[in-house]
């Protein structure tokens, strides 16, 4: 099984974010990676292979930031590889981790072809990115258009996204897959099981059926 971990916060959130994958291991998955917002940036670090090998490409590239999102994954489309692991990002803006499966990802992949976006992964994943970013140029605005997106999908998905244009700000869907908002003080967190957020907090909402959450760090 996929996990997600997410985060806002005003300290480094790469720490937290890591040790929230260490926590979901035991799910099981074959790669991992990171994303955070950084000085107006979208940095990222993902391979396959362990949470360990990742910590230490993390340690190499000195990657900070104060809004980010990480995942394991266990490959359904796609062999593990660098370009199949999660996070997924859309034109160095947007960027999505995603559990479950988006059943209409082919339709879906056919008509952003058509738009000129460019996918560089196997995974049904990756359309979730460039939906995001397609609504996000009409909207303006980071929920609205995970929420356009949400009515695009067909299928399972917890997801997390973050973009360069709103740092500070997580929004996180549900749909057949868990997820669980964590409560700190003037930081808030995101996961796919509450034992990734334990270090951080014992405060959570479960996100029910269809829900779809605005984090910030105060709210």
């Amino acid at each position: 099984m996929c996990g997600i971990v997410g985060a806002v916060a005003e300290r480094d959130v790469t720490p937290i974010l890591l040790e929230g994958l260490k926590r979901l291991e035991y799910r099981g998955y074959d790669s991992a990676g990171v994303a955070v917002l950084r000085a107006g940036h979208l940095e990222r670090v993902r391979l396959p292979g362990k949470v360990s090998a990742l910590e230490e490409a993390l340690a190499q590239h000195e990657l900070r930031g104060h809004t980010g999102i990480a995942h394991t994954r266990w490959a359904t489309h796609g062999v593990p590889t660098e370009n199949n692991a999660h996070p997924h990002v859309c034109n160095d803006s947007v960027a999505v981790v995603h559990n479950g499966i988006i059943e209409n990802h082919e339709p879906l992949r056919a008509e952003q072809r058509e738009l000129g976006y460019r996918f560089t992964s196997e995974t049904d994943s990756e359309v979730v990115a460039h939906q995001v970013h397609r609504h996000y140029e009409t909207s303006g605005d980071l929920l609205r258009a995970v929420r356009e997106t949400a009515a695009d999908l067909e299928g399972a998905y917890g997801l997390g996204v973050i973009d360069v244009e709103e740092p500070g700000r997580l929004i996180a869907a549900r749909s057949g897959s868990p997820l669980v908002i964590g409560i700190g003080i003037g930081e808030h967190f995101i996961a796919s099981d509450v034992a990734a957020l334990l270090p951080v907090t014992r405060k959570f909402i479960f996100l029910e059926e269809g829900d779809i959450a605005d984090v910030r760090r105060g709210s």
